[in-house]
This record gives structure tokens, C-alpha cells and sequence, in this order.
């Protein structure tokens, strides 16, 4: 017997080098990335304590409304603007105070699972509202891009903005137009998105500095995306979370009409990255991390994959809500809850829904179509159903 069994054996191991050999060739020969022969881990629950900080023209409403959603579907608690407010407190830094529902006393308890509504980030005072194992997370744009959408928004509201004609003009001479001593109107002129992160945005771009300043936000955020790669932030993000893809899938909100887009001369963008330097650094450094996070996240295939998932996924529920994929103008716009507010220059689009939507799918398109202010309007009737509900001016003419 001994013999036979040991034959037995070596046929075994023969067959099992033969097996690994051929997984070996199997990877090298057809590039099969390796990981995707490994099962997937059990999966663990979703991350449901969420900071995430919600800086100014960076697809950032967008965001805001995938949070609501997710919030809102799993029956958790959101730290809301208190009283009338629209924002927490902006562009004041946060405290406590700015949010609905928080003892101001020492019993004040950790009981909000996310935050994301607008505010100037302030660490110990946002830890105060959510607990310790939060995920923090917030999304940045080309400083190009940002600043050109802000002076369209604000053209009417930042006083540097209001006496020049065009963006060009004001870049041409920005001195002629911002005055720092103004008051805090002027933060959307001028490195804004560094000003959302608590620090100084009239500093100067000190390489010490800023190398402080980076370092600080690195410790306290988890991640950082990048807007002008939105499709992948949500494939990393969603990966990061937990999440499932109906999570993550969005319809753009916010958006301009392509009228109100300026495109900046090559001049004008060179003295962008100068005039807010600060952004600058920050985008930079933050649009690196983001890739190199990314690619340790997903080989080159898998990316590709999610992708296609995330996309095939937007398309079929734009067919399913949408009377067109196009967004339209605020005239053009049926439903009075889903026409978005109006800001300075701009001309922001929104959506019709498909008429005839079985009840579900009503619940389900609404809430991915809902502009901010009235999406933040719903939660906060959710949540606080005893206060008086929030009143948003514009839809009433």
C-alpha cells in the first residue's frame, strides 16, 4: 500500500505545479491581472460616518446630493443648517452652533452620522458633531475652472467681480478690483477652495506654508477628489465607502448653460495659477494623491471595468427618469421643486422627469433630480418634522 500511496502523491504535486504553471502563463501571456483570480474579501458594512466638506464649483452639489440619498435611504441622521440658515455658518468658521439639533452645553452628544452642507472647515469644532471613526473627504478643481465658474456665480455678490466685464479683464489686473479689507464677500475671488479648508486665502504662497498647510490636510482628510475626473473619484470613493453602485451614480447638478461658459485666454490661465497660487499648490499636490491612491486602489483593468459599470449604470437610469438627457433652462423646467436657484451670471439647468412613473421610481428620480436648496429643504422636514419647515424665496415666484 505504501508505494501506491506514495505515487499518488507525486501525481498530486505534479498536477498541482502543472495547475500553478498554467495560472503563471495564464498572467503572462494574457495579461489577466492577477487580483481578479483572488475571491473578494466578505464584504464588510458600508461606511456610514461621513464629513465631507463641500467646497465651492467643484461638482460639489452633486456630491451633496448623493450623500442626501444615501442618508436618507439607510434612515440616517444629517447635521443640518439650524433655524433658517441655508449653510453651516459660511464663510464664518463652523462651530457648533450653525447646526440644527445640538445641545449647546457640555452634554453635547456625537449623534449625526454625516455632514456636508456648506462650511469653512474648523477640525475641533467638527469633531464635536461627528463621531470618532468619521471618514472625511472633500473634492477639488483645476483652479482655472473653479475661478471662472465662481466669477459667472458671484459676478453680482463679490465685489472684486462686479466691476469687471469679463474674468480676462479682472485677471489682466486683479489689484484694480479686490480689496482684501472688504469683508469676507471677496473669498470667492481668491482662493476660494484653500479658504474652505479653514486657512488663509489672502496669505502669501510661502513655501513653508504651504507645506504646513498640505501636511494638515492630509492628516485630517481621508481623501480628496479631483472634479475634473468625476467619474473616477466615485469609482475610488465608492470603493473607499463601501458602497453599492446605485450609491454613487448621479445626475450633474448645478450646471451652467454652455452660454455663461467663458473660455479663458492661455494668457488668462497662466495668471490664474498665480493669482491663486494657494489653490494652485493645493490642486496640485491633491490631484497627485488622488492618482497614486487610485492605481494602488485598481489595476488598470479594473478601473476601466468600474468605469464602464458606473456609466452603463447613469445611462440606464437617465432612460428611466428622464424625459430628455439634456438639461434644461429654469423656464423650460415643469416642476417647480425641481428648478434650480439662480446665481449672479449664470444660467443653471436642471431636469424633467418622465411622466407616468410607477411610485418607486418616482421616490427614486425625484431625490437624483432635486436641486440643493430644496433637497436640503426635504431633509430637514424629514428629520425635524416639529420645526418650522425651511423656507426657500425663490419658489415662490
Amino acid at each position: 500500500m505504501l508505494p501506491i500511496l506514495r505515487g499518488t502523491q507525486r501525481s498530486f504535486q505534479v498536477a498541482l505545479l502543472f495547475l500553478v504553471l498554467a495560472v503563471f502563463l495564464l498572467v503572462v501571456f494574457l495579461h489577466v491581472d492577477f487580483r481578479l483570480l483572488i475571491p473578494d474579501k466578505v464584504q464588510e458594512p458600508p461606511v456610514t460616518n461621513i464629513m465631507f466638506l463641500k467646497t465651492h464649483k467643484t461638482a460639489s452639489s452633486t456630491i451633496l446630493n448623493i450623500l442626501y440619498r444615501f442618508s436618507e435611504s439607510h434612515n440616517l441622521s444629517t447635521a443640518l443648517p439650524e433655524g433658517s440658515r441655508v449653510h453651516l455658518g459660511y464663510p464664518w468658521l463652523f462651530v457648533t452652533r450653525y447646526v440644527e439639533g445640538l445641545k449647546q452645553d457640555s452634554r453635547l452628544q456625537h449623534h449625526f452620522n454625516i455632514m456636508c452642507n456648506h462650511l469653512r472647515f474648523n477640525f475641533p469644532e467638527v469633531q464635536k458633531v461627528m463621531p470618532s471613526d468619521t471618514f472625511y473627504f472633500s473634492i477639488l478643481r483645476n483652479p482655472v475652472f473653479q475661478l471662472e465658474s465662481s466669477f459667472i456665480y458671484y459676478k453680482d455678490y463679490a465685489p472684486a467681480f462686479q466691476r469687471a466685464k469679463s474674468l480676462d479683464e479682472f485677471l489682466a489686473d486683479p489689484w484694480k478690483y479686490y480689496n482684501a479689507s472688504v469683508g469676507l464677500k471677496n473669498v470667492y475671488a481668491k482662493n476660494n477652495m484653500w479658504f474652505d479648508f479653514g486657512f488663509d486665502n489672502n496669505a502669501p504662497a510661502d513655501m513653508d506654508y504651504v507645506r504646513k498647510c498640505l501636511a494638515e490636510v492630509e492628516q485630517r482628510f481621508h481623501l480628496v477628489l479631483i472634479a475634473d475626473y468625476f467619474d473616477e473619484s466615485m469609482v475610488l470613493l465608492r470603493r473607499r465607502l463601501r458602497w453599492q453602485l446605485d450609491d454613487v451614480v448621479s445626475f450633474k447638478l448645478n450646471m451652467r448653460s454652455q452660454s455663461t461658459v467663458s473660455h479663458l485666454t492661455p494668457k488668462s490661465q497662466e495668471r490664474v495659477q498665480h493669482w491663486s497660487a494657494l489653490d494652485w499648490r493645493l490642486y496640485q499636490h491633491f490631484n497627485r494623491t488622488f492618482w497614486t491612491q487610485l492605481h494602488a486602489e485598481l489595476s488598470p483593468s479594473q478601473l476601466t471595468e468600474e468605469l464602464e459599470q458606473l456609466r452603463e449604470r447613469q445611462r440606464e437610469l437617465t432612460t428611466l427618469c428622464l424625459q430628455d438627457p439634456e438639461p434644461k433652462n429654469l423656464t423650460h423646467i415643469d416642476d417647480r421643486n425641481l428648478r434650480p436657484y439662480q446665481s449672479g451670471k449664470a444660467k443653471i439647468l436642471g431636469y424633467n422627469l418622465r411622466r407616468g412613473l410607477d411610485t418607486i421610481t418616482l421616490h427614486i428620480c425625484q431625490r437624483m433630480a432635486m436641486p440643493e436648496l430644496q433637497h436640503m429643504a426635504h431633509m430637514y422636514s424629514l428629520q425635524f418634522p416639529n420645526k418650522t419647515p425651511k423656507d426657500i424665496p425663490f419658489m415662490k415666484k
